[in-house]
């Protein structure tokens, strides 16, 4: 059976709404498995002119959005966490090596932060991995990958504090 956008959008709201917390996080991130390997959902919204961040839907009351991304070719990225908000990794097509991190010591805007690593997995397709607040990781692809990403916040309008590894 195939999906609409709006089917699991609303269903990731009714998750989110009742279970605000991990608990439904990671009931959304369940569901989002079932996008992850439904190839009629995939074609529509992960174009192969999708860039490396769209959002294709944000919710009003909740405020989560959801988002495609498409990188060309190998592309990595510093520890980083999702301030006071959260993520779930949903990957579709390639391998996404992940990294989380432990904090040695807290970020600030005018010092990074420091971390060590404390585990290294893979997100293969179908898939999908939910980061809370605070949680710190970084990934790393080799080669070309295609997601999709749910936030608890437009995080492109969230600032960051960088970290480190020691």
């Amino acid at each position: 059976m195939s999906h609409t956008l709006e089917q699991f959008a609303s269903q990731c709201h009714d998750f989110l709404k009742n279970s605000p917390g991990p608990d439904g996080r990671q009931k959304v991130a369940d569901a989002l498995k079932d996008i992850l390997v439904d190839q009629t959902f995939i074609a529509k919204y992960l174009l192969p002119t999708t860039g490396e961040r769209e959002m294709i839907y944000q919710d009003s009351e909740l405020g989560f959005c959801i988002l495609v991304h498409h990188y060309l070719g190998a592309k990595s990225s510093d520890p980083h966490d999702h301030a006071h908000s959260w993520a779930i990794y949903g990957q579709v097509h390639g391998t996404t090596a992940m990294r989380d991190f432990e904090k040695i010591e807290e970020a600030s805007a005018d010092k990074p932060g420091k971390v060590k690593a404390i585990r290294a997995y893979a997100l293969n397709p179908g898939d999908a991995h939910v980061y809370n607040e605070g949680d710190l990781h970084a990934p790393e692809r080799k080669d070309s990958t295609s997601l999709i990403r749910i936030e608890g916040t437009d995080m492109s309008k969230v600032k960051r504090f960088k970290y480190q590894v020691v």
